[in-house]
């Protein structure tokens, strides 16, 4: 069962934001600004917060508007809609098979520090199981 409906699929610049309440906090539109700034200098107060309302009408945000500022939270925490996510994907691009996912990642996408780690966390839960 999806834990994140599949109407409110949020898009890379929408991640950007749920990257940034997720990590904040409920949190106003200036200090979503502020924060996304680092990452992406380009973006405007007036393209944060008109993001943030087109977010909050897909349903990924909360809106507090009993107050001034009003204060933006995401709706689903951030593993339960990564783990959505990563089920659609899965189906969609790998056929369904979460093996197919490992094994290109593994090949293109993961370093030897990383490969070491995963070896290291695969053998301990053999051990425990």
């Amino acid at each position: 069962m999806n834990t994140a409906p599949t109407a409110a699929r949020p898009t890379a610049a929408e991640l950007d934001l749920l990257q940034v309440l997720w990590r904040l906090g409920p949190a106003d539109a200036k200090a979503v600004h502020e924060a996304l700034l680092p990452d992406r200098p380009d973006a405007t107060y007036a393209t944060v917060l008109r993001q943030l309302q087109v977010m909050h009408g897909k349903g990924l945000l909360s809106r507090d508007e009993s107050q001034r500022p009003q204060l933006y939270a995401p709706v689903h925490a951030q593993d339960k809609l990564q783990q959505s996510l990563v089920k659609d994907f899965i189906a969609k691009a790998f056929a369904g098979s979460g093996k197919a996912l490992v094994l290109a990642a593994l090949k293109n996408h993961v370093s030897a520090k990383e490969r070491a780690e995963i070896r290291q966390l695969l053998t301990k839960n053999g051990e425990q199981g």
